[in-house]
């Protein structure tokens, strides 16, 4: 069964057609492990197969998956081969979320160009895929998987592994008459259309049935006065409600009689529920909504720790790779620990241990290529600097001559404020956070001209990671805090982000300048939000905070960054490398606002004389808590995640609250035995908001065992406040970030105010 698209795509397209007909091409791992593979195009145009000449097993990859393609020697394993291949031969695929590139060599120049091109076209394809072609997609990819003897018919006993594959435990009975509904042509086999009313017939959603059936006057269809209707009772929708019932009609409709009547079918119904106007995240707040021009203090910044780092804090890989991976993924602030090189080049490494090392200057070649392709806002380079004076005088030659213009150099307008300025002010900049010899206003008169270099102590984070790891000297050596020179040239390149070490709230409220920025030990920061909550709220709406994680967490393990964002710490660092809730809730964050690494902070964090109090939300002029009730619904096409042949998901959904402490709760559903392609539950759960505005709701699906720990099947995380109301479908992530189409929940949301009275503790 081909794709609906496969033949017109590769028809007329040369480059589609090379790859239908495939090509041999070195895959490279170093500059020692360079194999040869043969990559050929599948007949979808959405999979991409190869095999070795010696090994009979294959590998494949989906176009989907495919974030990017680079030309040239644009990694560091084509780097560092460029002495025996041209870079016009050379390409690299780079994947979503944390899996590796893949480095090729093609024979030729001309064969590097064709798949370049190609997969580029392919990749747009996916890109402006409907989601009725997404449909269709994935139907012919089950047809696929299910035709075994791949005569393009599927019998019975294929239908049942199909199943089995599907996450689907059915009667034997249920599946055949199913089977010969299916089979118009009474052989024994489902050919292309047949498939199709098959899995029509398997995925026939009663849930959504039901209520279609209950606005449709007819049973059959929706008129626009019935789906205006629906849109304000159950969407909640106020505005213009009748011109976007028609403008759904026109969008999701499939059939063009029920367009042409103004109407919209069940196929429609669904169509529109599963877009993302359907979606439980309010698209206007996909784009960028937020007021830009607030000063930068008031902003919650997508923040990387140790970014040069690929795996743990001891003996894993640096590299380029770190930085370019969280700069497309929106963050704005990246970290560099500098140390002497050989040669007179600064390298960055994390220092005492047996990471590896890169140079200095890769780092802003990268990010004077990547730090600008997703965002425009502008980007911190938090500098630990560890290097002598002479190679601090090589490393502000590289950001002076690599990042040019892009350099922050001076204070905006030339002027000297008593505050920061906003991301507006400063888009497509990179300022650099580190030790400063004098303040701004020294730079800026003049009065430093005369001096060269200057003295500082070692990096807070140094000293701060010695505190914490004071009975644990074996996890790794540490310096003593000592006094360090530091070269004029470096010193100038700092304007807005002066490293000062904290001394107390009381301090920074009397004495400190607003571009003097503290850094936190995790643990630090915790123990002044449970004592001085208020207060460090007040500090962060002056003066930007960074928070890193404790010196302990050697296999780059996270802390709960919300914890920090909810006394207004702007810059809260995580290990991007690392999976897991910490990072979910980070995605969650910075979803919104266009995904360009700024949210924001509420109205109630941005004002340094009243103290919002993240203990005690309630005592907070304005407090309005509210009631949020889920109902879930189903489930749709949940991944298998026990590759063990005849195993089948026992799917439970678990909806867990984080924000201030009064907020954080977990509720959960009962486990659906045997069911991950369509489970039921129609469970409620409910949670009482205290502080919505800085609430987030993870959303996690969990393959229930009484033996053992649950197996994780999808989340979604979003903030509270992109939530939209009424039936919505979840689109479920991996534990990567990335997308399990079309793996999804259906669910009902209604938020209420609720008085003071009714509010419990």
């Amino acid at each position: 069964m081909a794709s609906p698209q496969s033949g017109l795509r590769i028809q007329g397209d040369d480059n589609l057609q090379s790859m239908f007909v495939g090509a041999m091409m070195r895959k490279i791992k170093s500059r020692t492990w360079k194999k040869q593979r043969y990559f050929r195009l599948q007949e979808d145009c959405m999979t991409i197969w190869y095999k070795s000449k010696k090994v009979k097993a294959h590998s494949t990859f989906s176009v989907s998956d495919v974030e990017a393609v680079r030309e040239g020697h644009q990694s560091e394993v084509l780097k560092s081969i460029a002495d025996e291949f041209p870079p016009d031969r050379c390409f690299t695929l780079v994947f979503r979320g944390r899996r590796g590139n893949l480095d090729l060599v093609a024979e030729s120049a001309e064969e590097a160009q064709l798949w370049i091109r190609g997969m580029r076209k392919l990749m747009e394809n996916v890109e402006s895929m409907g989601e009725r072609e997404k449909l269709d997609q994935w139907i012919c990819d089950w047809f696929r998987k299910a035709d075994k003897n791949k005569d393009g018919r599927m019998n019975f006993k294929e239908v049942r592994d199909l199943l089995k594959m599907m996450n689907v435990e059915m009667n034997e009975q249920h599946a055949l008459r199913l089977f010969r509904m299916a089979d118009k042509s009474q052989s024994n086999t489902l050919e292309d259309d047949e498939f199709v009313q098959f899995y029509k017939m398997l995925t026939k959603r009663k849930d959504v049935l039901r209520i279609f059936q209950a606005y449709s006057g007819d049973g059959q269809k929706l008129t626009v006065p019935e789906l205006e209707e629906f849109l304000r009772a159950e969407q909640l929708e106020t505005e213009a409600v009748q011109q976007h019932a028609l403008e759904l009609i026109e969008r999701f409709e499939p059939s063009d009689a029920a367009k042409m009547l103004q109407a919209m079918t069940i196929d429609g119904f669904l169509m529109y529920l599963g877009s993302a106007e359907g979606s439980i995240f309010n698209p206007r707040h996909q784009c960028v909504y937020q007021d830009m021009s607030q000063p930068l203090c008031h902003y919650f910044i997508s923040s990387s720790h140790n970014t040069y780092l690929l795996e743990d804090q001891l003996r894993g890989h640096s590299s380029v790779e770190g930085y370019i991976r969280a700069l497309t993924r929106g963050c704005r602030c990246v970290e560099v620990d500098c140390w002497d090189g050989p040669n007179g080049e600064p390298i960055v490494y994390h220092g005492h241990t047996l990471t590896t090392k890169i140079l200095f200057k890769d780092v802003v070649n990268a990010l004077d290529n990547y730090a600008f392709q997703v965002s425009e806002y502008p980007v911190i380079l938090s500098i630990e600097n560890h290097c002598s004076v002479e190679q601090q005088r090589v490393m502000a030659e590289h950001l002076n001559q690599i990042l040019g213009d892009k350099l922050l150099k001076s204070a905006v307008d030339c002027r000297i404020a008593n505050s920061f300025p906003s991301p507006e002010d400063l888009k497509r900049k990179i300022l650099l956070k580190g030790k400063k010899i004098g303040g701004l206003e020294e730079s800026m008169s003049g009065v430093m001209e005369e001096t060269l270099s200057g003295e500082v102590t070692t990096d807070d984070e140094t000293a701060d990671i010695e505190d914490d790891n004071q009975h644990h000297d074996n996890i790794r050596r540490r310096t003593k805090k000592s006094k360090q020179g530091l070269c004029k040239e470096l010193s100038d390149c700092i304007v807005y982000c002066k490293s000062v070490r904290f001394n107390s709230f009381k301090h920074s409220r009397i004495h400190a300048k607003f571009y003097e920025v503290s850094s936190f030990t995790e643990s630090k920061a915790r123990k002044f939000m449970h004592e001085t909550g208020a207060e460090f709220v007040c500090h962060n709406a002056r003066q930007l905070s960074r928070i890193y994680p404790s010196g302990l967490r050697t296999a780059s393990s996270n802390f709960n960054p919300q914890d920090m964002w909810s006394v207004g710490c702007q810059i809260v660092a995580l290990n991007f490398q690392t999976a897991g809730v910490e990072m979910d809730l980070n995605d969650g964050l910075f979803s919104q606002n266009g995904r360009c690494g700024y949210v924001l902070k509420p109205e109630l964090m941005r004002s340094s004389e009243r103290g919002f109090d993240p203990e005690h939300p309630q005592s907070h002029d304005g407090y309005q808590p509210l009631s949020l009730s889920i109902q879930v619904i189903s489930g749709q096409q949940l991944p298998k995640v026990n590759i063990k042949e005849g195993s089948i998901v026992d799917p439970l959904v678990r909806v867990e609250i984080y924000g201030v402490p009064m907020d954080h709760a977990k509720h959960e559903t009962r486990h659906i035995e045997n069911n991950g392609f369509n489970p039921v539950w129609y469970d409620t759960l409910n949670f009482t908001i205290h502080a919505p505005e800085l609430a987030l709701v993870r959303f996690l699906v969990e393959d229930y065992d009484k033996a053992s720990k649950n197996d994780f099947v999808g989340q979604y995380t979003l903030p509270f406040m992109c939530m939209q109301q009424g039936y919505r479908h979840i689109h479920l992530l991996s534990k990567d970030g990335t997308s399990i189409h079309p793996a999804s929940l259906f669910v009902n949301i209604r938020i209420t105010k609720l008085t003071c009275n009714q509010t419990s503790t």
